[in-house]
């Protein structure tokens, strides 16, 4: 197996999207692909075929390599909980939650996890699609590191570096970071892609030329801004969303509240892209605005992102927008939120101030739908089907489920979704019932509130046409969005501006190369 890794100057150069693009162009090729990740930050995840939980990023990648979600293509997965800490995930299991100085120490042992991936995926695939994380100049974060170049160190593998030229600095940020790296790891970085570029392409060719000769270093292309692109985002939130231009269309309105640990906001993507729905991110210190349906998001910390949602008093516009006949639904944190009450006695997701004795007392919930959830320490990751009964229409729903939360009530009396059937993962019990009887999810007995533990809702395009049915049932919304057809033709568009803009033939020629050692190392090796 080859390996070939994607660095970037900064987060957000566009190292998911080139690893993306080039995993499919090198599939079309005939090449058979696996993306790989060792070490990913990021509250958007997925659930894999072998059930467990990987990055966004990486799940997409997989997409685009026309392979199947596995766990060992993101071995390590950190998803943050606070400021300073995070929940430590490997292989796809949760393991604990630890303090960042704890997890600088527990480097080493993730190490091992990361080659343990890398030798499995060796016997199954021709190459290695790496991405790494952040920068690899990172002073601080150097001693120890598996995301960048402590890992091509490791496995020996050639590495390119993109940079973002839209945030300006492009040359300091490439230079500046070949700089800050070791002789060997110099050596190892085989070239630049230059990354959302607009304008004439004749007048960077000065600079192009000039940083070639500054660095010894090849630039292998020049990627547009590609305005339009829309994948499943690693873990920024984009708040941008297409709206009519014509104004006389009719627009449904929708506001989500932007909590701070908002989990899998991937869930509303099919709503941001479509032309007649307004979607509506709410921020900090802003009132939720008159619409249509409000969406309480999943969290990572469901008791601490419920108290933020009181202190913005969006508890109080929720209330308001049900007096007005508004619809409310919430999707794994955001129904258990919706409830009586959430207690968390393991301490999982959440500490009250410091007090462990505080964790098992109940914190009350919003109090709309009669549930009550218990944070567990198993942990549900499973792929779902199942049947949407909604506002007098049905229909089948895939999606995906990862909480940590028990709910138990008379709310649960009338699911949201039936005949739910599983197709990977632990933790088949939903709402704390036994599996065969495959409910999940509550509606209020005035129809106003709904709530599950299902992500994806909206990739169906048909669930998306029942619930707009739930919020008016002569809304005139046509031509629904099917995520993976839409994920699909993005994709094949990005392979198109790779095939393009970069040199492809040169790239293969640095995979098939790998590591080109000094004359003196190769005469020490005869």
């Amino acid at each position: 197996m080859k390996t070939f890794m994607v660095q970037g100057t900064t987060s957000d150069a566009g190292k998911s999207t080139l690893v993306a693009g080039l995993c499919r162009v090198f599939a079309n090729l005939g090449y058979k692909v696996a993306p790989f990740k060792p070490q990913n930050m990021a509250l958007n995840s997925a659930v894999t075929a072998d059930g467990g939980e990987i990055g966004r990023a990486q799940a997409l990648q997989a997409f685009a390599a026309r392979v199947e979600p596995q766990i060992d293509f993101n071995p390590i997965l950190l998803k943050p909980n606070s400021d300073t800490g995070a929940q430590v995930i490997v292989h796809g299991k949760a393991i604990s939650n630890m303090e960042a100085s704890s997890y600088h120490d527990y480097k080493k042992v993730a190490m091992d996890a990361v080659l343990t991936s890398h030798q499995r995926l060796a016997k199954n695939f021709d190459l290695l699609m790496v991405e790494g994380a952040g920068s690899p100049a990172e002073i601080n974060l150097r001693a120890n590191d598996i995301a960048n170049m402590g890992y091509a160190e490791v496995v020996d593998c050639p590495v390119i570096i993109v940079a973002d030229i839209d945030k300006g600095g492009v040359f300091a940020h490439l230079v500046g970071t070949l700089a800050l790296l070791s002789e060997s790891e110099q050596a190892r970085v085989k070239g630049f892609v230059i990354n959302r570029f607009r304008g004439d392409i004749k007048l960077l060719e000065s600079g192009l030329d000039w940083l070639e000769e500054r660095t010894g270093k090849p630039v292998l292309g020049v990627l547009p801004y590609l305005h339009d692109l829309a994948l499943d985002a690693e873990d920024a939130i984009a708040i941008d969303n297409l709206v009519a231009a014509n104004q006389g269309q009719r627009i449904i309105n929708i506001a989500v509240p932007l909590l701070p640990h908002i989990s899998n906001h991937t869930d509303f993507d099919a709503l941001r892209l479509h032309p007649q729905i307004n979607l509506n991110y709410v921020k900090m210190g802003e009132k939720i605005p008159s619409c249509d349906l409000i969406i309480l998001p999943g969290s990572k910390n469901v008791i601490s992102d419920l108290a933020f949602l009181k202190s913005q008093n969006w508890h109080q516009h929720i209330q308001t927008h049900l007096r007005y006949g508004g619809k409310v639904l919430g999707i794994c944190g955001g129904y258990q939120m919706l409830g009586n009450s959430i207690s968390d006695p393991h301490g999982i997701e959440s500490k009250l101030e410091s007090s462990a004795e505080n964790n098992s007392v109940a914190v009350k919930g919003l109090g709309l739908l009669d549930i009550d959830t218990e944070l567990s320490e198993e942990k549900t990751l499973t792929r779902a089907t199942a049947t949407m009964n909604l506002a007098g229409k049905s229909c089948q729903v895939a999606g995906y489920e990862i909480h940590c939360g028990r709910s138990t009530g008379a709310a649960l009396t009338a699911p949201l979704l039936t005949q739910l059937s599983f197709s990977s993962g632990s933790g088949s019990n939903f709402d704390n019932q036994p599996a065969e009887i495959s409910n999940d999810g509550a509606i209020s007995e005035d129809k106003l509130i709904v709530g599950t533990y299902l992500h994806g809702l909206f990739d169906n395009a048909q669930a998306t046409d029942v619930i707009l049915h739930w919020l008016d049932k002569d809304h005139g919304v046509t031509g629904n969005i099917d995520i993976a057809e839409h994920r699909e033709t993005q994709l094949e568009r990005l392979a198109g501006v790779c095939q393009k803009y970069l040199d492809i033939g040169k790239i293969e020629q640095i995979i098939k190369q790998g590591i080109t050692t000094s004359s003196k190392q190769q005469e020490e090796k005869a």
